[in-house]
Parts: structure tokens; sequence; C-alpha cells
């Protein structure tokens, strides 16, 4: 029984992840915390690395500070951090590699979805300041993007 409750808190935990994401975007990246997010709109730097990739380093804490819970015998502690750590592996495949090509794979994909999720994001990138541009997560992107 305590592996049933361990993939649903797995599950649970990526899923609303998403949700977190998007808050986060919304109102902390283009938020109080705009200065950290603003080089990932306005690339005014040279450097593979952007002030914009410190919000990794947040999440990569908390999912760390769960696994050390886990081994310490709080049990979902590691249904958590393994829930934070799936979610920020499929967000870098799919935000950093997929649509904004820091590596230069997956840039033939021509699926329906995929073609949305790149369109939702180029029109959220054509907004360069702190205010407007849509924010969305990066599984649940509004359907009006997708056109087949």
């Amino acid at each position: 029984m305590k592996i049933f409750f361990w993939i649903l808190i797995f599950f649970g935990t990526f899923s609303a992840m998403e949700f977190m994401a998007w808050f986060t975007h919304k109102y902390v990246m283009h938020g109080f915390l705009w200065n950290l997010h603003k080089d990932h709109h306005h690339k005014e730097h040279n450097s593979w690395f952007e002030r914009n990739d410190t919000f990794f380093i947040f999440y990569a804490i908390v999912s760390m500070s769960l696994f050390y819970a886990g081994a310490h015998g709080w049990w979902y502690g590691y249904a958590l951090g393994f829930g934070i750590l799936a979610y920020g592996i499929a967000y870098f495949l799919v935000h950093d590699i997929f649509i904004h090509q820091r590596f230069k794979i997956f840039r033939k994909a021509n699926h329906w979805y995929a073609k949305g999720v790149r369109r939702a994001h180029k029109m959220h990138h054509k907004h360069l300041g702190k205010g407007d541009g849509e924010c969305f997560g990066m599984l649940f992107v509004p359907f009006k993007y997708f056109k087949k």
C-alpha cells in the first residue's frame, strides 16, 4: 500500500509543479525577481548561462532537502523530491533544449503539439518587458496555439 501512495504523491507532485511553474513565472519572475529573469527575454550577454538559471537552483535545493528528509524517516520526502526532480528534467528538456535550443537537438520536431508549444512560447517572448506576456505552464498550453 505504501508504494501506491508513493506513486500517487510522485505524480501529484509532478502535476502540482506545472501550477508552481506558472505561478512562479507570472508572479515571481515577471514580478519582484524580474531582474533575474529579464535576461531570458533580453539577450544582453554572450554567455551560455543566464541569471534566469538561478531559479533552477531554488527548486534543486527544495528537491534535495526532500531527499534528505526521506533519508531521515520522512518516507514521502522521496516521492515529493523525485516529483520535483522529474518535473525539472521535463522542463529542461522542453523549455531549454526543445524550445530555446540550448543544445542543438530536437530541431525538426514537426508534431502539431510541438509546434503549438513553440508558437505559444514565441508569443510570450515577443513581450520584452516585465508586464504583459501571457504566462502558462509547460504541459498545459492554451489550445489557441495548436493548429493542425
